[in-house]
């Protein structure tokens, strides 16, 4: 196993977030990539020799992951890696961590099956519960992102389209499905980032959100449930042929 290239040990002020962050940054990884499979142990004494930094920083980073259910820390044992099926998997970043690992289709399947079943009735209720100004802002947003298609801007494409589906998460009114924005973003950055999806928006995914935007404003839920459907099931179909 390659190990995170050590960095000098710093001290004081330096101490803080941005070395915790960096330890978190290469080990949460390494755990959901399966690197440290479940029941292995782990000692804060190795670590900190490993990252070259304090057991206050160290065990800054643990408390994040176990917060993540990815590990316990037990007395006389030190810090086990849980059982994947332990694993908080709606947090945003064990969910990208294990986008970034070898694992990354099925779990940009599992994510996408996800989707497909709340989106689509999020979108029914939005045509009900969004208020005026949410109906103008998905507006805006399919517009948005009909432009960056035509510019092939994925950057901005990606954008647009997080800020869309979180505004129709949100305008469902049930706020379930509104926390999952958050997952949907990152659904959304992974398949980007990760080059899981066309070099450039299509098309026909575009015009569905345009028609969602309209469904919606026209307080039509069946028409933006079965629109939503079809962007999701486009998603999956994407899969079957990217990253099969």
């Amino acid at each position: 196993m390659v190990m995170p290239q050590q960095e000098s040990r710093r001290d004081g002020q330096d101490e803080g977030g941005g070395l915790h962050s960096r330890v978190l940054a290469e080990l949460g990884p390494a755990i959901a990539s399966g690197a440290y499979p479940p029941g292995t142990v782990l000692r804060i004494d190795e670590l900190e020799g490993r990252y070259g930094v304090s057991r206050t920083v160290v065990r800054e980073a643990v408390r994040v992951l176990e917060a993540m259910h990815l590990v316990e820390t037990r007395r006389r044992v030190g810090i086990t890696v849980r059982r994947t099926e332990e694993w908080n998997v709606f947090d945003p970043a064990v969910i990208r961590w294990r986008l970034a690992g070898a694992d990354r289709s099925r779990q940009l399947r599992s994510l996408t099956m996800l989707r497909t079943a709340v989106e689509p009735v999020a979108a029914g209720l939005a045509a009900a519960a969004a208020t005026p100004a949410q109906c103008r802002e998905l507006t805006v947003l399919a517009a948005e992102m009909a432009a960056a298609g035509r510019a092939a801007d994925l950057a901005a494409y990606l954008v647009h389209d997080i800020a869309f589906h979180r505004v129709m998460l949100e305008a469902s009114g049930n706020e379930m499905f509104a926390r999952l924005g958050d997952v949907v973003a990152e659904v959304l950055t992974g398949r980007t980032e990760h080059h899981v999806m066309f070099t450039a928006p299509d098309p026909a995914a575009v015009t569905l959100h345009v028609r969602i935007a309209e469904a919606v404003r026209a307080r039509d839920a069946r028409a933006a449930e079965d629109l939503m459907r079809e962007v999701c099931v486009g998603a999956l179909r994407e899969l079957d042929i990217l990253a099969p």
